[in-house]
């Protein structure tokens, strides 16, 4: 039986990345992504260059129900998992009483709910392999209170503090659990989350998805607790342990209040 990698949010960014690059390793896919259209190219795109099997579902998974939804197809299918990488998330920039409160429930639905959800659906999978893997994708952001980015950053702490606590309790079993935090990608992020103010700030700093999704692999195929790309993401994570909490927020409000 066929092993699978399955990846969320793959018709894009980092991870179509991860995808392509879980491709050249000699991995089959199921890709799960809101576009039919993309997920549909990228499937030709891959089976055609590196002659693997590719499965593709559409569907938001910001709506609820969207992760049972997708353990439904995985069993209906009877696909072996044996890698997840939880990818899909956005963010919204803007205070936390201006935004309106349905969109921002929508983003946790996504940053939190759905990476719960799919964890805990998948993990029986994972836990038949001889050895298998998690990769939550966080964010640097994880690292600190992000004034504007209020919610996004709470997201991103909480993927980071539940991929390390599940890292734990699974560290008898067949399955390690790693938490990726890039910062800047060459992705779109900021237009989505309507930091477009910041977009050429963002280009001095941005690294690329490939190179993220190589750094990432790696990590997770080593067993790393968290992956950090970027020697400057890396400077800057380890220094919010050292500086006050006050300092890196109001340092954070400066850039992000524009």
């Amino acid at each position: 039986m066929k092993n699978y990698a399955l990846v969320t949010g793959a018709s894009k960014g980092i991870g179509r990345a991860i995808a392509e690059n879980l491709a050249k390793r000699n991995y089959d896919l199921l890709l799960v992504a809101r576009s039919e259209n993309e997920l549909v190219k990228l499937k030709d795109s891959l089976e055609s260059k590196y002659q693997i099997s590719v499965e593709t579902f559409a569907i938001d998974l910001s709506e609820q129900g969207a992760a049972l939804s997708v353990y439904e197809w995985i069993v209906i299918s009877d696909y072996n998992v044996s890698i997840l990488v939880n990818n899909a998330g956005y963010g919204l920039w803007g205070k936390f009483e201006v935004l309106p409160l349905a969109q921002q429930m929508n983003m946790l639905q996504l940053n939190v709910n759905t990476v719960v959800e799919l964890t805990y659906y998948i993990l029986p999978f994972l836990k038949k392999q001889n050895k298998s893997f998690i990769l939550n994708v966080s964010s640097t952001a994880a690292y600190q209170a992000v004034p504007t980015l209020a919610l996004y950053s709470a997201s991103k702490s909480f993927v980071l503090s539940f991929t390390r606590a599940l890292r734990f309790e699974l560290k008898r079993t067949c399955v390690s659990a790693t938490c990726l935090c890039p910062g800047p990608v060459d992705t779109g992020f900021a237009a989505r989350a309507g930091l477009n103010s910041l977009s050429k700030l963002a280009q001095k700093f941005n690294m690329k998805p490939d190179e993220v999704a190589e750094i990432a692999l790696n990590g997770m195929f080593h067993e790393k607790s968290e992956v950090i790309p970027g020697i400057t993401n890396i400077i800057s994570a380890y220094a919010n342990r050292f500086l006050s909490k006050s300092f890196i927020e109001k340092t954070a409000a400066s850039i992000y209040e524009v």
